[in-house]
């Protein structure tokens, strides 16, 4: 894996959810497990759309991709349990902010020693690496468990933005799309097939940041990118196409086929939400607006 920085392998120690076991070396697919940001979003006005935090896993030649940890990683859990084998997977975190990590000390398979995974992210803004963030979110008072208890296979590997992961005939490309942030996009490549993953698109993006974020998702078949929005202030719907149209707007100029919003602000109910479908819909034929368990299939 070039442009990685490996670290010392880490040894030690009801909602319903399905899962479909690895796909096989044919398929490319993107299943939504967490689409809102900042914060979970238990409420009865939120149910279409879901609340929990960011999660998204894609299943393509046979591999497991998990994206960011927030609270959806522990329904994603839930459903890898089913599966009753042991299970490999690859986690990228875009930063490591609380709602893109808070999810993964209840990610249940990270605690079964026949499990592996490998976690990827890059040096945070105060320069503390993901292991060290995960490991912090661990420690008392915050968690009653330190985050030794974990008894799976951990290989953890501090990304250089602008490297790429190459997992055998997958390609991860990486760039540093919010210098602000220290948010990674990712832009996964198979065969002539993409998927771009880009979670702190800003209205008003330094022109650095706008480049790499273009080169990053040019011409991909699928985009996941988040609405804007000014946290933590609270959301003001006067006018929703502030919330969406830097995406819309990106995948216009990038060509993309296919668009999904994600990262709903927790103030957007579902009524809301649903209007903002509409009027991206009206715009951009093929955009849509992620929900809880939403399954794409990539270049079909």
């Amino acid at each position: 894996m070039s442009n990685l920085a490996p670290s010392d392998f880490q040894s030690s120690v009801t909602e319903t959810a399905t899962t479909s076991p690895i796909s096989s070396a044919g398929e490319f697919f993107v299943q939504f497990w967490g689409v809102r940001g900042l914060i979970a979003t238990p409420a009865s006005n939120a149910n279409r759309y879901g609340g929990n935090t960011a999660c998204v896993e894609i299943q393509v030649a046979g591999k497991r991709l998990i994206f960011d940890g927030g609270t959806g990683i522990r329904i994603l859990g839930k459903s890898l349990r089913q599966l009753q084998q042991p299970i490999e997977a690859h986690l990228f975190f875009t930063n490591s902010q609380s709602n893109r990590i808070q999810g993964f000390p209840f990610f249940a398979p990270a605690f079964v020693p026949e499990n592996r995974f490998h976690i990827y992210g890059s040096a945070a803004s105060n320069s503390a690496s993901i292991k060290q963030c995960l490991c912090d979110q661990m420690l008392q008072p915050h968690f009653p468990y330190p985050f030794q208890v974990m008894q799976s296979e951990l290989q953890f590997y501090n990304l250089l933005p602008g490297g790429k992961v190459q997992l055998d005939d997958v390609a991860i490309a990486t760039a540093l799309i919010n210098q602000t942030q220290r948010s990674v996009g990712y832009r996964v490549s198979w065969q002539n097939k993409s998927v771009a993953y880009i979670s702190d698109l800003t209205k008003n993006a330094d022109p650095v940041d706008q480049e790499q974020i273009l080169q990053l998702v040019k011409g991909v078949d699928l985009l996941i990118a988040n609405a804007t929005y000014s946290p933590p202030t609270a959301n003001n719907h006067e006018s929703s196409d502030l919330h969406w149209q830097a995406a819309v707007e990106l995948a216009q100029t990038a060509a993309v086929k296919q668009l999904v919003i994600s990262h709903h602000h927790p103030d957007d109910d579902d009524d809301f939400l649903d209007q903002v479908q509409t009027d991206v819909k009206s715009v951009f034929a093929q955009g849509l607006l992620a929900c809880e368990g939403l399954v794409l299939s990539v270049g079909k």
